[in-house]
Order: C-alpha cells, then structure tokens, then sequence
C-alpha cells in the first residue's frame, strides 16, 4: 500500500492517520505526494501531507540516483533528457521508471518538490511571496502562482491566510524553518555523532544543537540545526542569499540522514583519521582548517571562524606527515577535476 491516500469522491490525498475517515472503496494509493497531485488530487488541510519528507519510498538505484539528481537542481536549469543522459539512459526508459515507482514523471516530481517547500516556507516564514517563489527554484513568480495554484488549488496569498498560529517560526536573526526527516533518521542520535566529529573553527556542536559555516556559491554563510519535533529538524539559516535556498535544505537532509555535508570535506577527514587515528583525527583537521581555511568575521557568537579549505586551498598542503600530505594533495586535485566535469555537465 502506498503511504498517501486519495479519496477519490473529494479529490484529496491524505498523509495517514489523518482524521478523515472515508470508505476504503473511495481510497487508492500512491508512493509519493507528486504520483496524488500528478493524479489530479490536492493535498489534505487537515493532515497537510506537504510538510511530510518528501520523495518515494523503495524505489530502483536507478530512481534513487535520479531524485538525488532533482534534489541537487539537476532539472532547475536542465530538463529531462539532459537528467537521463547524465544516468546513461534514455529519456522513455526514465519516465517509464518514473511511472512505475513515484507515479510522475521527472519533471512532475521537481515542480512538486518545489511547491511543498514553497508551501512550508509560506507557513513557517514572513518572507515575501516574491522571495519565496526564488528560493523555491520557481523561474519566476508568474510561474510560481501558477504551480502553487495547480498545486493547491489557492494562490500563494489565500495559502498564507490559512497558515496556523503554530507554524510561524521566529528566529533572533536568519530565517528559521521546519526540515521533515524520514522515520529512519534518529535526529538525537545524528546530533550526538556531530558533535562527537565537530571540527573546531568550522563546525561548533553539541548534543542538541549543531552549527557549521557553509558556501553558497562562493560565499560564506551559517547553518544551526536543532530538534523541532517528533519528525522534524528546527533549521536557522544565515544565508548571504535566498535564492536556490530549496537545494540548501535539501542538503541538510541529506547530511541529518548520514551523508557527508561535502565529499572533498569527507575524504580530507577520512584521509586524515586513517594516518593519525580517529583519536587525533579532529585535531589535526582543525589545525588544517586554521592555517589554510578562509576566515569569515563576526561569527564569534556562533564559535565558528573558517570556511572548511577547498580543493585549491590544499593542493599545496604541507604538514602531518609526507605520505598524508601526499594523499591529501592528491584528493584535492582529483576531486577538483571532478567537480568541475560534473559542474559543465549540469
């Protein structure tokens, strides 16, 4: 059974247990929010099913692959055939995929992703309606009034009426929002583990609260991440832009569930824990970060002061010991080559 239910007499899917209560010969099922609305349902009121993790469950490595893609921005600035070129198959054997495990197409998929966030930020946030619409990924705000329309069957404006006296979030300074994590994400537990590998100057956490510096395309913002209920993360962004701010939070629940919050970062620290031992490990990447990571100014409030150092930054290290500094060198001009190849690709 999928995990949204529609009621076909009324035109609604539901993310249960939903207090709604209609006869099961009314309900069919779908894997994802997109495969109900691609079916011409509008989310539920009551239950809301839009501020549930998005994306389909037990899908092929091919799909998974594919929503990662999505997720990142592949089909922001791309478009279906480009995304299917890039996971070496045709553009008909990925919609047909698509169809057969989320119930949309790509592209169906991506402008849902885009009005479910929209929709969370229009409840959680008092951003403007302009500013929500670009840091959703919408192109423009004709575009953005008609999906939300499609979506929801209200624009943005009406939707915002409706928000609740509980979903605003106040932050003293950044913009605060609500990030849904699967049932498989045990928030407490991730917090634990990243504070256990924070690295000084860039990272400052603890067993409640997690802050780091990030890039925004080249430019230095802050992340704090903490629990806000049962299913979600309390995410304060301090962005130098909104703009594309839909990827950001997608990246912070990627991180939550496990991955790594850059790969160059990844490898540096696995390279680094393999020569000096997990023990030493943090030491060690917080005096690299000292000595060749950027430093940003004013965030003493937050115990941060680096951006964590980029491939460039370190393809002339120096230091721990000739086969680390080695290793290092190495990773840096490989993942360089590589991020730039994926770079023209997307």
């Amino acid at each position: 059974m999928g995990a949204f239910q529609a009621v076909v007499t009324t035109g609604i899917y539901c993310l249960p247990p939903c207090p709604g209560r209609p006869l099961p010969s009314n309900v069919v099922s779908f894997s994802s929010q997109a495969g109900a609305e691609a079916a011409g349902f509008r989310a539920c009121h009551r239950c809301r099913p839009y501020r549930a993790a998005a994306g389909p469950a037990h899908t092929s490595e091919l799909v998974c692959r594919a929503v990662d893609l999505i997720a990142e921005g592949a089909l922001d600035m791309g478009n279906e055939a480009a995304l299917a070129a890039r996971l070496a198959v045709s553009q008909r054997h990925l919609r047909r995929m698509f169809h057969e495990q989320v119930g949309a197409t790509p592209d169906q998929l991506a402008r849902s992703r885009r009005a479910h966030f929209a929709r969370r930020l229009l409840d959680d946030t008092d951003l403007s309606v302009t500013d929500i619409a670009f840091a959703a990924g919408f192109g423009s705000l004709r575009q953005f009034n008609r999906v939300m329309t499609a979506t929801f069957r209200a624009a943005p404006l009406e939707l915002r009426r409706c928000r609740r006296r509980a979903d605003r979030l106040v932050a003293d300074g950044g913009l605060a929002l609500r990030v849904p994590l699967p049932a498989s994400v045990d928030l407490g537990r991730r917090l634990s583990q990243l504070a256990c590998d924070a690295i000084g100057g860039v990272e400052n956490a603890t067993k409640t609260v997690y802050r780091r510096t990030v890039r925004v395309d080249g430019d230095p913002g802050v992340i704090e991440i903490s629990a806000a209920g049962p299913a979600d993360a309390r995410l304060i962004a301090h962005l130098p832009r909104i703009e594309g701010l839909i990827h950001q939070v997608d990246q912070v629940r990627r991180f939550l569930g496990g991955r790594a919050w850059d790969p160059f970062e990844a490898g540096v620290r696995a390279i680094v824990a393999d020569h000096v031992g997990a023990a030493a490990a943090a030491a060690v990447l917080g005096e690299i970060v000292t000595e060749y990571g950027a430093p940003v100014a004013g965030l003493g409030q937050f115990g941060l002061g680096r951006l964590f150092p980029t491939p460039a930054d370190l393809r002339e290290f120096g230091g721990v010991d000739a086969e680390c500094t080695r290793a290092i060198r190495d990773h840096s001009g490989q993942f360089g080559q590589t991020a730039a190849a994926c770079h023209g690709v997307r």
